[in-house]
């Protein structure tokens, strides 16, 4: 014998929405005495047919149980056009009527059927409507600052606040935590130390994770790329605006005070997770407690992690990725002979493209030669300590605000030249030239900042130096990636171009 479905789902308990029970009792109007069995989802929505209730009814419809489906209203079976025809498709196979009790159709004549399917498109559009509604509201609210729920991140516990004259949840450290979140960033912007070597510190000194979980690799890269940390300055704004990430904040409120949040944005995209084009990036309203500057050396290893070279013994020269060919521009390459030299480099496209630097290139006295070089260069600077005065990096921070502010006026005034008549044009080209040159001038100092800033730091490398053949691989490469850019060697001519 076959008896009727009654069929009701509720995705979630709402004032203005009717319960299940209403639901059935409604259904159970339709059946007029006949033999029913009822199929209940709550919980659950109607975008797809993944309904633990529905497949069941399904199933039994597939196994000849059903002669009718009766629900409240259609789109309480169904709010996707694609599911609804496959389903009455089922129906239509297995010869089940379909009965909205409110909506009164009839699925027996072709205009009844019509007028199904255009309720259902409705359906649909409701339900995306609401969607979209909903992630609007979402990202309107993210951009004010307020806490959007989710994880709280390690080294965080969540307070209450006000923010607009609405109350939210914000960030406050938790010093036990951020300790250790602290040192593991310590430890990887030191380019000797990989995520494996942070780990084993960790567990060799008990360093353990106060939340009960053990440390892995995945979770502390996570924490790495994670800007909720971050004291966010000008360069931090930089750094994101390079990598096509929509900034909501101006590049005035990146004080080095405030972290961020980091969104995927509105825009539907496959890009990877590391990849920041297109995410969105909102001051938070909680500070942060790691410097840009570690921040940043962190998130742009992170960025590049496979094309790191900084780490690899086997090419067997602290210099490897440093030296390029000064005829082509390509990398210089370790190749190993049988003779008392042992290693010399060559061009990786001699050959093909280049017929090479011009010379021999025998790696031992390339490496003594630069070594020498380098003892000269820090000679030109005095020995001095590791401190930067807090208010030269304030001030430094400032003329780099003000330079992105001069960048993004010239380029809204330039946007408006195709636009202007003859006297805007006038005004466009005198204001432009007075941003340039406030420009070249803040440039110039910031140059002489830099300058100033790296003879600061040379205590520690002189220091290394002066100890040099008692240093390890990774540590010598570290001296030459502070101090040198590139290595260009071309017939005889070796150029070394400094960072300081």
């Amino acid at each position: 014998m076959k008896y009727d479905a009654l069929y009701g789902r509720q995705s979630i308990e709402k004032k203005d929405s009717i319960s299940v029970e209403s639901q059935l009792e409604y259904c159970r109007y339709e059946t007029r005495g006949e033999p029913y069995i009822e199929y209940i989802d709550r919980g659950f929505s109607g975008k797809d047919t993944h309904r633990p209730g529905f497949e069941k009814m399904m199933a039994d419809i597939a196994a000849g149980k059903v002669k009718r489906v009766i629900v409240y209203k259609l789109d309480r079976i169904s709010r996707s056009i694609l599911d609804f025809a496959n389903m009455m498709e089922t129906f239509q196979r297995f010869q089940v009527e379909f009965v909205s009790s409110t909506e009164k159709f009839d699925t027996s004549t072709p205009i009844g059927r019509a007028m199904l399917n255009i309720c259902i498109v409705f359906a649909q559009l409701e339900r995306e409507t609401i969607q979209k509604r909903v992630t609007d509201a979402y990202y309107a609210r993210s951009k004010r600052g307020f806490y959007m729920g989710g994880r709280i991140p390690y080294g965080y516990r969540l307070i209450e606040t006000v923010i607009d004259n609405v109350r939210t949840s914000m960030y406050e450290e938790v010093p036990e935590e951020s300790e250790q979140i602290k040192l593991i960033y310590s430890m990887y912007a030191d380019s000797s130390n990989s995520l494996g070597d942070i780990i084993r510190y960790l567990n060799e000194h008990q360093i353990k994770k106060l939340r009960g979980s053990t440390w892995n690799t995945a979770r502390i890269s996570e924490m790495l790329r994670n800007p909720v940390y971050v004291r966010a300055d000008i360069d931090v704004y930089n750094f994101f605006q390079s990598q096509g990430t929509n900034i909501y904040n101006p590049a005035s409120d990146f004080t080095g005070y405030n972290a961020c949040y980091l969104y995927k944005g509105t825009a539907s995209s496959t890009r990877k997770q590391c990849d920041l084009a297109d995410k969105e990036l909102v001051l938070a309203p909680h500070q942060g407690f790691i410097s840009s500057k570690t921040w940043l050396a962190c998130r742009i290893r992170c960025l590049n992690n496979r094309q790191s070279t900084k780490t690899c013994k086997a090419k067997n020269s602290w210099l490897s990725g440093k030296v390029k060919c000064g005829n082509c521009g390509y990398a210089l390459t370790i190749r190993k002979a049988k003779t008392r030299w042992g290693r010399y480099f060559v061009c990786s496209q001699f050959g093909n493209n280049c017929k090479g630097a011009g010379c021999t290139i025998y790696a031992d006295i390339l490496e003594e030669h630069m070594v020498g070089a380098i003892k000269k260069k820090l000679a030109e600077f005095q020995k001095l300590s590791n401190g930067v005065d807090e208010n030269f990096s304030q001030q430094n921070m400032e003329k780099k605000i003000r330079l992105q502010q001069i960048s993004e006026e010239i380029e809204e005034l330039l946007s408006k030249v195709t636009q202007a008549n003859s006297i805007l044009m006038k005004y466009i080209n005198d204001r432009v030239t007075d941003l340039d040159s406030q420009r070249k001038s803040l440039e110039a100092e910031l140059l002489t900042d830099s300058v100033d800033s790296s003879a600061k730091k040379m205590g520690q490398i002189t220091d290394h130096v002066q100890k040099w053949e008692t240093l390890s691989f990774e540590d010598k490469q570290s001296v030459v990636d502070a101090l040198i850019k590139v290595i260009r060697i071309a017939n005889g001519n070796v150029e070394i171009v400094w960072r300081i």
